[in-house]
């Protein structure tokens, strides 16, 4: 049977991208893309970068106090949001250009529609084209959901920050994952009162215990009103009859733009809480989850089998149960990061064009979480590895030399999680200021299968933070 295209790319993100570009430019396939939205996915757009940009704007908060501290006369600033925010649609307005300049450059044909599997080989487009392709490859990412309350509708998810025409002067971030303690510090950073709400004991489940424990407190540390074993009970726009029904709230809020009418609301939102609160608030931000891209893409009438999120399951070649369909990135529920989305695209082409069978391999992905200080981690907690087999632990917690000058509380934390047994290293995690470089770099040395004595034979970098990675000699416990 002859077929339009050798592979039919359905999704314009970091994954998709990278295979559609790939296959066509070093396999000479015939290679075809549709993105219903923007190039660069979430990532790019809606994610990792924009986000990034607001840490290191949020960032430079306290720098005239440390800067004072070191000699330097210099006054404190004020943010300008619309400065920066009309920067930064600039800079993913080029960022897009750049991805379809990439997949252009690589001969893949582009189309600017949503695109649903009408069969195992034909792809539908809402222009009402339709396309064959020997291969299909999935690539649709997820979305920040709301939960399954009444009048969810007034707060915003991760995407609506990054359309906002003002900054709220309060707000309440719901959820304790990595996305809500990021956007609770940069937000606070820039000058936002925040509060925060997480229903469990503790924020950042699944991270090391003493890690998420040290940043916890350093949240609260720099102002950050952090409620844990707290969830919001109901919540209604604080100039409704059913809002005075709940009762007054001490905080004021203030109008918030009109801009976030459709997702956040024009007025104050009015939030009673499980721990008997009730607050007025500028703005809500649900942090409370993700749910992968794959409504009405026709893909159970195909027989491609659904999770119970709705991602896609796959083998360990990101194959379907049908043979001619494959699905990479965020819409498997996989390991929700760019890199193994990019990773899973690079071994989808090596397997299916380049007669390479690669499994994907999502051991010892090294990650970080962009709170203040910093989250940097590879391989096992100390509690999964305790599970797992007898270890040694090895940490330190200190007050750093360049803020320490400067009299400030922050605190740092290295720690490495050590097999008994076979002495190699399972787990590293940093707490520090540029964590999320440092751990590049463990991840290496990890990954390699490094013991604690390689780490010892390492001669330090002095006078560093992150010397003290390898001149911890005794373990502070065992388990």
């Amino acid at each position: 049977m002859d077929f339009d295209y050798d592979l039919f790319v359905i999704g314009g993100g970091s994954g998709g991208v990278r295979a559609a570009r790939v296959a066509a430019g070093e396999t000479g396939a015939k290679v075809a893309l549709a993105e219903e939205d923007r190039y660069g996915g979430t990532c790019v757009i809606r994610g990792c970068v924009p986000k990034k940009l607001m840490v290191f704007a949020s960032e430079y908060a306290g720098m005239p106090a440390e800067a004072r501290a070191y000699g330097w006369d210099m006054a404190d600033g004020t943010f300008e949001w619309s400065r920066f925010h009309g920067q930064l649609k600039t800079e993913l307005d080029r960022l897009e250009n750049v991805y379809r300049k990439l997949l252009s450059g690589s001969g893949v044909e582009t189309f600017d529609a949503r695109a649903r599997l009408k069969d195992a080989h034909t792809v539908e487009l809402s222009t009402g084209e339709t396309k064959t392709a020997k291969h299909i490859l999935v690539a649709t990412g997820g979305r920040p959901v709301r939960p399954e309350m009444p009048n969810a509708h007034l707060g915003m998810v991760s995407d609506d920050l990054f359309h906002m025409d003002q900054l709220p002067k309060s707000i309440l971030i719901v959820g304790g994952g990595y996305i809500a303690c990021e956007f609770a510090c940069i937000l606070h950073g820039l000058g936002v009162e925040v509060t925060q709400y997480y229903r469990g004991a503790q924020i950042l489940r699944g991270f090391d215990e003493e890690a998420r424990g040290l940043i916890a407190d350093a949240m609260k540390e720099r102002g950050i009103e952090l409620h844990t074993g707290t969830n919001i009970v109901e919540m209604h726009r604080a100039d409704s009859p059913e809002a005075e029904g709940m009762g007054t709230a001490p905080v004021e809020a203030t109008q918030f733009g009109a801009a976030q009418e459709d997702s956040a609301g024009s007025g104050p939102i009015r939030v009673k809480a499980t721990n008997g609160k009730i607050r007025d608030f500028d703005a809500v931000l649900f942090a409370t989850g993700r749910k992968p891209n794959t409504d009405d893409m026709g893909l159970e009438d195909l027989g491609i089998e659904l999770g119970r999120n709705g991602a896609i399951q796959v083998d360990d070649y990101s194959q379907t149960k049908v043979p001619s369909v494959y699905a990479i990135g965020d819409v498997t529920d996989r390991v929700n990061l760019t890199p193994v989305a990019i990773r899973e695209g690079m071994a989808f082409v090596e397997t299916v064009f380049k007669g390479n069978p690669t499994p994907v391999d999502h051991e010892l992905i090294p990650s970080a979480v962009f709170t203040q200080p910093e989250m940097g981690t590879v391989g096992l907690s100390e509690e999964a590895a305790r599970d797992q087999e007898e270890i040694e632990v090895y940490c330190t917690s200190f007050r750093p030399m360049q803020t320490a000058f400067a009299d400030k509380p922050d605190r740092v934390m290295m720690k490495l999680i050590v097999s008994k047994a076979t002495r190699k290293v399972l787990g590293c995690h940093i707490v520090a200021p540029g964590a999320g470089e440092m751990i590049q770099l463990a991840g290496i040395a990890i990954k390699m299968g490094a013991t604690k004595e390689d780490f010892d034979r390492t001669v330090a970098v002095h006078p560093t933070m992150s010397e003290e990675i390898v001149t911890m000699r005794n373990p502070i416990r065992t388990a």
